[in-house]
């Protein structure tokens, strides 16, 4: 995938489990492994870019673009599923000589993370869960809007609408920009081959059986926006009530964009809850 050679989008190249992926990998420490989530034209550094730096100040950051988005490669077979992404992260992983991270995920990032860490338990210390899939709920009209997106300027602003609470975040220079990632060459084409409909099954493609979700033993970090019109608030109360070593932080007046919204206190939040493991 080609992008301006200037482009803060891009990290460095590597091979991960036999795929081009682009990786951003900044400071340095006990390793943190983010994993994005799953809007169209989405890139690691658009999902992360304002609190990267900040945690990279005390560990080392690294951030992939998953198998099928941003500039990592498309596979040609054209077949996403959980297990395929789990086995692209833990790819990086190798990689990059990681034996175990801590972990982020983001909404669909969450699920992936999620059955990460419970099929590879050793491989992960800590486990943070954002706005996350992971259990099975009935899919919410702006997941679907989300997984469904047709590229067009007015839809990808309606999008936007539905991520965020605070809709002066919403500038039409971000909504163009967001809109211009999401047609560069084969975006479209990968994103609308993940989750064709009826897109119910991919809710529950990325959901964990709740007694593995159970057996977890991780501590685990879990943060939503109350707000949230695209994964609903009730998911995360349900994976907080599975997770045995769970703490769960609900933000008031945030959508979707839990790190972009309350940048500061997200990235607050989970420097102190890794932390205490250091």
């Amino acid at each position: 995938m080609n992008a301006p050679v200037d482009s803060p989008e891009i990290g460095r190249e590597i091979t991960a489990a036999g795929y081009r992926t682009n990786v951003h990998d900044q400071g340095e420490g006990f390793p943190l492994m983010m994993i994005h989530g799953s809007g169209p034209g989405v890139t690691a550094w658009a999902n992360w870019r304002l609190v990267i730096p900040e945690l990279a100040k005390e560990r080392r950051v690294v951030a992939p673009d998953m198998l099928g988005f941003g500039y990592s490669e498309r596979p040609e077979d054209q077949v996403y599923n959980r297990e395929r992404w789990v086995a692209h992260a833990i790819g990086v992983m190798d990689e990059l000589g990681l034996e175990q991270v801590d972990l982020v995920g983001n909404s669909f990032g969450g699920g992936l993370a999620l059955s990460l860490a419970i099929e590879h338990p050793q491989r992960v210390r800590r486990l943070v869960l954002m706005g996350s899939v992971g259990v099975s709920f009935p899919i919410t009209k702006g997941l679907d809007e989300v997984w469904g997106y047709q590229p067009s300027p007015e839809n990808m602003r309606r999008l936007m609408d539905v991520f965020a609470y605070d809709k002066s975040l919403l500038t039409d220079e971000l909504a163009e920009m967001r809109y211009q990632a999401s047609v560069r060459p084969g975006f479209q084409e990968s994103f609308a081959a993940m989750f064709p409909a009826p897109r119910q099954r991919w809710v529950d493609n990325l959901a964990s059986p709740e007694e593995a979700i159970r057996a977890l033993p991780h501590e685990t970090l879990i943060l939503h926006g109350r707000e949230d019109e695209v994964i609903p608030l009730e998911a995360s109360l349900k994976l907080a009530e599975l997770i045995d070593r769970a703490q769960l932080h609900v933000f008031g007046r945030c959508g979707h964009w839990t790190q972009i919204e309350h940048a500061n206190r997200f990235a607050r939040l989970v420097s102190d809850f890794l932390g205490e493991a250091d």
